[in-house]
């Protein structure tokens, strides 16, 4: 029995002299064991080292273990291993389930359990607890202690429930890998492998206490161990020093070691390295600068190299995705121009979150194969998503997010576009649930075929077929774990999901994306083995199936790919913590910021800093402890980075970011400065020129230089010569091109092909010439492409404004039809009258939404508010004038051959507007006239404005207008029919402010005006009159009816919307013209990107193809189409002119 260390700085050769060592005896020795100990993720590299350097290159007495595959082995030698062991994924499972059952009990954790991380996080607990042997009688004695402590003490209570139910849960079943070197420890002594044996622990930075235990019996029973320990030159192992201290970890390690032997009589004795009288052979014998920094680096006084240097540098970046770019340009640069090989280098982070994907996309870019050693979860995984959302589709019972979210998987037989097809209906339908998915389909949307609903209802079939055995056996009361995993077994069986996961294995295969290859192999017999282990572990329990979810999640989370690096040549990106270097020539350390670089404490933690630095005192009470807390693993974190940067042999490249991804500033971390002072010339050099080391960087290059106009540039020069040789590449270097001068193409469609569209007898609404006077790309989108949003099922305020519009249609027609008039109706029956047309319009549309919520029922309520405001406004409106309405919702088009909205276009091709008016008043003056008003109802705010008739934007009342007049004048030939107003009447309900009112005593008076109708009033008095008989006077009289207001001295207000008769007829003919010209562009096929501006307002803002049509300010040729704002005196010349 006797312990030997073997001492010495980080590149001394530890290793290699206790390999060497071993390597010799076991020659001598061929019946000895000889047991080389190392961390799990070692394991395979340290035997391949062993064997290397064996002259035999063969190890028969040697074996390679980790603690736990120690255990594993003589557990089996002397027949101890009876219960299963308990792996990450059970456990989770195990904590899940038992937090469930003891959820009443938990007055701090119980509904924290529930979201994802926290079951993670107490299975950690365990873990802890258990490596440092500290059980649940012991947290229970420890809440004594902690009473005038509520936080920590609740906590703890909670958590105390947690790890007994857990271990009560186990009991003689089941045994965890933290237990396992327990029971190892007590039948230590019967193993014939471990009596007499050698023992090496190498790689480790310390014990656990259970660890020690089991370190503990074999001094008493090994014949020699032998312990690594790095420990600066110059350090005297046995004195304890201050937990700053670099080295304080290995004195830690080596303390508690000595006491051990100390108590069992055994003698020990240390071998320093590098060794007395012989030339030095370690890692740093080729690089001075590196050798000056293992010795100086964290120590005191500080000192500064004082030499040139080119071996350690320092980069700043401006993110981590452009750090790692450059790190990925300098590793080709150097395997390119100086010989290394990919292995020979290493990169590692504090913050493998962020840096492990920058890694991989910019490793991919540059064709550096690498092997990112990180934990790959398989819980992204499509078949693990595939299980998942199918136990949501049965718990949400066909929700649209779980029956979508099933289907995206790509795990069906359903192909992406029946997919896309399925999900419009059911959006554009509301169709929710179970049974509404069992029966067949039959209503359609706008826009869709019977034959299209058709081909849905045989896509539902299938679908059906298959979910509805699993959804029947999933919803059966009582069912227990076993009845969930087999249903799920057999739908997975159903889906052929083993059969389609070779498929993908096959895929990414040919495109030798092996780690992908790896994970999809394994993924299947990973999904069945924790179906297994549901059964085997929890299989009768009776849960409910929101609880199998969460179990099962638990599980999924935990599981992991176990991914072995595929080739050895290759750039290994690691954990600065978890990852081990061996062998390494060039070391990049990326994200080396604040906060990173000491890593920072995880927030959301169970237990705070403060409540670990709490319990770990109250611990230390009582003889036991636990891992470090935060801030001694702040120390700790000094010694991994000095244990880091002292694994390359020839040079380290250090780098920073300014940004984090999300663009938030960033500071360099404390390591910058400290590797500064010991090389000031850190910063100089360490560049290369990115662009040369690949095609896309090159293409990158050269679309930024094109960008940038430096065609001058020597870089420039450079790439197009070289590109320019290679023919392959011409096409691309012409997009580049084309892409850097792009430019507004001011397409147009053929004549022809605008005839293919639209036909040559163009059919128009005069909302359609509207569209393209605002910008013809968006007519064309529209009308041409026939491109339509996503029909959803539910009540927009544009379905809210057809509502009111046609129950102001339906309540007119059933007063004509009755024979009554608008001014005779009283009060009473005209609100009834309402409220019935609303109602009956609901009914008729057939919007079952209106039903579907307590939030739609009140939009009919406020519907029938708004209807009844309305119709008792414009009643009101037709009292204060002598106006009737003659005609409403009339529909006109090329069968009433109204001539002044015909137009003869040229070249054979027309064009004929229809349109539907919402209201014709009319009113019979002297002399036979016939005045004539249009109405047209809105439901937001709409106003007439002049300038916009004038650009086409707002044509529709004054066409109207005009076929109104002209339908007059067949009806009544003997008549003088003139025009006597165009009006928007807006629907709305009102609110009074306190300001608002003006007339406390007629409320009402204020009501009116604020429903005043918007629009153009002839500005003759007979007109006038006609139109609201309070104008009468003349003046300083305001209309409550129509945009009109008299000043004192007789004259119009500023604000009086009015037109003579002259300028009504200026106008007609003007829309007219306008109408004709816009129906030529269109069949010209002008598709131009052109939206109108005016003020605040422009075409863009509620365009539905702002997204599609590419329009940008910043690409030259687009702008806006900017409307000069001419005075009305000018407009009503201009109208004048241009007929």
């Amino acid at each position: 029995m006797a312990l030997q260390f073997i001492f010495g700085p980080s590149g001394s050769g530890k290793s290699h002299y206790i390999y060497s060592k071993i390597i010799q005896e076991s020659m001598e020795h061929p019946k000895r064991q000889y047991l080389v100990l190392v961390p799990e993720q070692f394991t395979m590299q340290t035997q391949k080292e062993l064997v290397e350097m064996h002259p035999q290159k063969g190890i028969m007495n040697i074996d390679v273990l980790s603690f736990e595959r120690l255990a594993f082995r003589v557990l089996e030698e002397v027949g101890e291993n009876q219960r299963e062991l308990l792996e990450e994924t059970g456990k989770s499972m195990v904590l899940r389930r038992v937090a469930q059952e003891k959820r009443r009990e938990l007055k701090v954790l119980g509904s924290k359990m529930e979201k994802q991380g926290y079951v993670s996080q107490m299975k950690s607990m365990v873990s802890e607890l258990r490596q440092y042997e500290i059980g649940a009688s012991d947290l229970e004695e420890l809440l004594e202690d902690l009473q005038d402590r509520p936080e920590l003490y609740y906590k703890l209570k909670d958590m105390q429930v947690l790890y007994k139910g857990f271990f009560d849960y186990l009991e003689g079943n089941f045994i965890t890998q933290e237990e396992v070197l327990d029971v190892l420890g007590r039948v230590a002594e019967k193993s014939r492998k471990l009596k007499d044996s050698v023992v090496v622990l190498d790689g480790y930075t310390g014990f656990t206490p259970i660890q020690q235990q089991l370190l503990e019996k074999l001094l008493q029973i090994s014949s020699q161990v032998y312990v690594t320990v790095t420990m600066g030159t110059g350090e005297d192992p046995y004195q304890p020093g201050s937990p700053h201290q670099l080295f304080y970890l290995s004195k830690q390690t080596v303390g508690r070691l000595c006491r051990l032997a100390q108590e069992h009589g055994i003698y020990w004795d240390e071998q320093w390295l590098p060794l007395k009288g012989e030339p030095y052979q370690g890692r740093f014998a080729e690089s001075r600068p590196l050798d000056f920094l293992e010795k100086h680096l964290f120590r005191y006084p500080r000192k500064s190299y004082g030499r040139k240097q080119q071996t350690v540098y320092i980069r700043e970046s401006l993110n981590p995705a452009q750090e790692m770019e450059e790190t990925a340009g300098m590793i080709r640069s150097l395997v390119r121009t100086q010989g290394y090989r990919y292995r020979d280098f290493a990169v590692i982070t504090g913050d493998m979150e962020v840096y492990a994907p920058a890694a991989a996309r910019a490793f991919e870019k540059y064709h550096i194969p690498c092997f990112l050693d990180q934990k790959h979860t398989v819980f992204m995984n499509p078949f693990v998503e595939y299980i998942r959302a199918a136990v949501d589709l049965v718990a949400e019972s066909f929700s649209y997010e779980s029956v979508f979210r099933l289907l995206r998987c790509g795990l069906t037989d359903i192909t992406e576009e029946e997919t896309d097809r399925l999900e419009n209906y059911v959006v554009a339908m509301g169709i929710r649930g179970f049974a509404a998915w069992n029966r067949e389909w039959v209503r359609t949307y706008r826009g869709q075929s019977p034959e299209e609903c058709v081909l849905l209802n045989e896509i539902r079939t299938r679908l059906v077929d298959l979910w509805t055995p699993f959804y029947t056996e999933m919803r059966k009361k009582g069912a227990s774990i076993t009845d969930y995993a087999k249903a799920l077994y057999q739908y997975i069986c159903s889906s052929h999901i083993q059969e389609k996961m070779r498929g993908y294995e096959e895929k990414f295969r040919e495109e030798e994306n092996l780690s992908m290859v790896k994970e999809y192999s394994q993924i299947y017999k990973i999904v069945m083995d924790l179906l297994d282990k549901l059964v085997e572990i929890l299989g009768e329990k009776q849960v409910r199936l929101q609880e199998f979810k969460e179990i099962l999640d638990a599980g999924l989370l935990e599981a992991k790919v176990g991914i072995v690096p595929p080739t050895s040549d290759q750039v290994l990106v690691g954990d600065m913590e978890r990852t081990r270097l061996k062998d390494i020539k060039m070391l990049f350390f990326a994200g080396v910021n604040e906060g990173k670089i000491p890593k920072e404490t995880q927030a959301g933690k169970l237990l705070s800093d403060m409540n670990r630095e709490e319990m770990q005192e109250a611990l230390e009470k009582r003889g036991l402890s636990l891992a470090p807390t935060a801030k001694e693993a702040l120390y700790t974190q000094k010694f991994y980075l000095y244990l880091n940067l002292t694994k390359p042999s020839e040079r380290v490249y250090l780098s920073y970011s300014r940004l984090s991804s999300s663009g938030e500033a960033l500071s360099p971390s404390f390591l910058i400065s400290q590797i500064e002072s010991l090389f000031p010339d850190a910063r100089e050099g360490g560049q290369t020129f990115l662009y040369r080391e690949s095609i896309s960087g090159a293409l990158e290059k050269l679309s930024g230089e094109l960008h940038q106009s430096r065609k001058e540039s020597p870089v420039f020069e450079e790439l197009m010569n070289w590109f320019g040789s290679q023919k392959e590449w011409e096409a691309v270097i012409k997009g580049l091109i084309h892409a850097a001068f792009y430019e507004n193409p001011q397409d147009a469609i053929s004549r022809g092909t605008a005839h293919a569209l639209y036909g040559t007898e163009l059919e128009n609404s005069a909302t359609r010439l509207e569209q393209f006077a605002k910008c013809a790309c968006s007519h064309f989108l529209s009308y041409g492409l026939a491109l339509r949003e996503r029909v959803r099922y539910e009540f927009s305020m544009a379905d809210l404004g057809t509502l009111l519009h046609n129950s102001l249609d339906l309540f007119a027609r059933k007063v004509r039809e009755q024979g009554r008039k608008w001014v005779d109706l009283q009060d009473s029956e005209r609100d009834a009258l309402a409220e019935a047309c609303v109602d009956e319009v609901v009914e008729k549309s057939g919007e079952t939404i209106l039903m579907s919520s307590a939030r739609n029922a009140y939009t009919v309520n406020r519907a029938k508010r708004m209807v009844k405001r309305s119709v008792w406004a414009l009643q009101w409106q037709l009292r204060q004038g002598e106006f009737y309405p003659a005609l409403t919702e009339w529909a006109f088009g090329p069968a009433d051959k109204i001539d002044s909205l015909h137009f003869s276009l040229g070249e054979g091709e027309e064009l004929q507007l229809r349109g539907r008016i919402d209201r014709v008043d009319v009113c019979r003056g002297e002399d036979n006239q016939l005045y004539v008003k249009v109405i047209d109802y809105k439901s937001g705010a709409t106003k007439l404005d002049l300038l916009k008739v004038y650009y086409g934007l707002q044509l529709q009342l004054a066409l109207y207008l005009g076929a109104a007049m002209e339908l007059e004048e067949k009806r009544f030939p003997k008549n003088q029919v003139r025009p006597a107003g165009i009006f928007y009447y807006n629907v709305k309900d009102p609110v009074l402010n306190q300001e608002d009112i003006k007339n406390p005593e007629h409320p009402e008076l204020d009501f009116l005006k604020k429903l005043k109708m918007d629009g153009l009033a002839g500005a003759e008095p007979e007109i006038l009159e006609k139109l609201d008989k309070s104008l009468a006077g003349g003046k300083s009289t305001e209309s409550l009816a129509v945009p009109v207001k008299y000043t004192a001295k007789g004259g119009f207000s500023s604000n009086s919307k009015v037109a003579s008769q002259e300028q009504f007829q200026d106008m007609l003919r003007f829309v007219n013209c306008k109408a004709r010209e816009i129906g030529e562009k269109i069949l010209g096929g002008n598709t131009e990107v052109n939206p109108f501006e005016q003020q605040n307002d422009n075409a863009c803002v509620y365009c539905p193809y702002r997204n599609v049509c590419g329009f940008d300010e910043k690409i030259p040729g687009y702008r806006y189409r900017r409307l000069v704002p001419y005075k009305t005196e000018e407009i009503w010349e201009k109208m004048k002119g241009e007929v």
